[in-house]
């Protein structure tokens, strides 16, 4: 997702002060997140930076006569190769998820589903972001500091909500990287996703543990001692309670 997944998001402040802020990232193919105090985290592509040179050894390794002493070289340094972007990647999340839970009180992401989005055109870019890790090294990483760390549904409108007047925009393209609402407001995508997304977690953090987020209007059951709007009109006794 252009917007992620993953996304990362930080509520503004006029001062910046170690764990009083809420972070919220959004995560993105051009950035590998966004927090919601602008701040934009580029993606390293630390696959696509190697992939030249992983070309070389696979194809050296395709020259080589299968169970020959060379190829089983030829192996090992691919190998090496492919572990040495996976250490580098690894050792920038672990930094980059550090700084962002020390200096902040609450975390919230964008459940999104990776599974989905490696399946499309995407997805080497998908793979070679690892959102997944990183948001689990973000919720481990909250619980070791004491830190909150929320989920928002995957299903929640982040990015076509406007962020303003709360108003629910029709879908967009994922080459649309800013839009303007009826409410007169400008947004950019991923900013925006990133600000309805710590919003949208503060809510269900102050609502209820696991309710779902901004839950809509339920009819109150029947058999419920309620005021109906007849009721200043009726004499009838609702549940035992004499309506006058």
């Amino acid at each position: 997702m252009p917007g992620i997944a993953r996304q990362l998001y930080r509520r503004q402040g006029s001062g910046r002060q170690a764990g009083s802020e809420a972070d919220s990232p959004a995560c993105a193919l051009a950035h590998f997140a966004v927090l919601s105090d602008g701040t934009k985290v580029t993606a390293p592509k630390f696959l696509r930076r190697a992939a030249r040179k992983l070309k070389r050894l696979q194809q050296d390794l395709s020259r080589k006569q299968k169970g020959s002493a060379n190829r089983a070289k030829a192996v090992r340094k691919v190998a090496r190769a492919h572990a040495r972007v996976a250490d580098t990647r690894r050792d920038w999340q672990h930094k980059l998820s550090t700084a962002i839970i020390r200096d902040s009180q609450a975390v919230y992401v964008e459940d999104l589903c990776v599974a989905g989005l490696s399946r499309t055109r995407l997805a080497k870019s998908v793979h070679d972001a690892g959102w997944a890790g990183f948001t689990a090294m973000l919720e481990y990483k909250a619980a070791r500091y004491g830190r909150t760390f929320g989920r928002v549904d995957r299903f929640f409108p982040s990015t076509r909500r406007c962020s303003a007047c709360g108003r629910i925009n029709a879908k967009m393209a994922l080459n649309v990287r800013a839009w303007d609402c009826p409410c007169g407001a400008a947004h950019d995508r991923d900013l925006n996703a990133a600000l309805n997304i710590l919003a949208a977690g503060q809510a269900d953090r102050l609502n209820d543990r696991g309710a779902q987020v901004r839950p809509g209007l339920v009819p109150a059951p029947r058999s419920e001692a309620v005021t109906h709007p007849d009721a200043a009109r009726s004499t009838r006794s609702v549940e035992g309670i004499c309506v006058l």
